[in-house]
């Protein structure tokens, strides 16, 4: 009997994803550091993003801490307006709203998702469920869920998209759509070298790969984990992303000379391979971009794949890893 919590090979590789553009960092404080000082910096970063070709673009109605709540999606908005229409139109945008306890019944998103349309200036392809309820209120979601597909079936979103769903889940969902004739288009869930278990025969990428739901892959890069060049007396990230290379570094070298060893054989960076890594298991990475260099880094990174026995290494001590990122609380099963 096959192991479930083995990571599977990957799909036929003729035709991998390319590299998606994640905005979490865009207006919050608490874990990146977000100060509005930092925006032209963001704004050049996105333009150098789509001129190398990088069109998908997600963001969350909860992004941005404080005081800058909302944050992303303004800034995001603000930066597609300012492109000449014939480039807007190469973009998918992507938004989640999340199910906060007061945001109930068929029309609890309404307002939410009014409002993420307004920041983002009318750009909006897919709006997505940022989080299952499951664990905490299971009878809010599916009503939830129902309006979400009403603003498809209203031609108001070209699609939608659920986040943090477990394999369970994520079949009643679809089910649940399906019924009145909605895709769902795609799931999307932390999945890197840190955080593999997306792709174990009992996780959700057999069941979208089964089901034909694109699956997207936030933190790739394990909050820069994964991006850190070589080296000791390395300066470590304030706050609490510091605290985690403290505890997690020193478990996960292994798997870090891995990485190292493939990227200086393609003569990329790190963060180059772990992208990569998650292309090559059908995954659509969006990779978290605020500088310049790290788009150029990112699109990059789409123009060349691992080898199959690149991937097996890494596939290998990925599982064997004594590091493992938190699991988001709010995953379903």
């Amino acid at each position: 009997m096959a192991d479930p919590t083995e990571i599977l090979p990957p799909p036929d590789p003729s035709g991998l994803p390319g590299v998606g553009v994640g905005t979490w960092a865009w207006g919050n404080q608490f874990l990146w550091g977000y100060e509005p000082a930092q925006d032209e910096a963001l704004a050049a970063c996105f333009r150098r993003a789509v001129d190398l070709g990088l069109t998908v673009f997600d963001t969350a109605d909860s992004y941005g801490t404080g005081r800058f709540a909302g944050r992303s999606e303004s800034l995001l908005g603000g930066f597609v307006e300012a492109l000449p229409p014939a480039r807007r139109q190469r973009l998918t945008v992507a938004t989640k709203l999340a199910p906060f306890p007061w945001r109930l019944g068929r029309r609890g998103f309404e307002r939410a998702f009014e409002d993420s349309l307004r920041r983002l200036r009318g750009h909006l392809d897919r709006v997505q469920l940022h989080w299952s309820t499951a664990r905490y209120a299971p009878w809010q979601e599916g009503a939830l869920l129902e309006g979400l597909a009403d603003l498809v079936e209203q031609g108001r979103v070209g699609s939608l998209g659920v986040s943090n769903l477990g394999p369970r889940r994520l079949r009643r969902v679809h089910q649940q759509l399906a019924r009145r004739g909605v895709r769902l288009a795609s799931l999307q869930v932390q999945l890197s070298l840190l955080a593999p278990d997306a792709l174990r025969a009992d996780g959700v990428a057999p069941v979208c790969r089964e089901l034909g739901i694109e699956l997207l892959a936030y933190s790739p890069l394990a909050l820069g984990l994964l991006a850190q060049p070589q080296g000791n007396g390395l300066a470590l990230p304030p706050g609490p992303r510091g605290l985690l290379f403290r505890r997690l570094g020193p478990r996960i070298q292994p798997l870090l000379q891995t990485i190292e060893r493939i990227a200086s054989s393609h003569e990329v960076p790190r963060a180059a391979v772990a992208i990569n890594w998650c292309r090559a298991h059908g995954a659509l990475p969006l990779v978290g971009l605020r500088r310049v260099d790290q788009a150029e880094a990112a699109a990059a990174a789409a123009t060349w794949c691992l080898d199959e026995e690149e991937r097996r290494d890494l596939d290998r001590v990925a599982q064997r890893c004594e590091g493992r990122m938190p699991a988001n609380p709010f995953q379903s099963g």
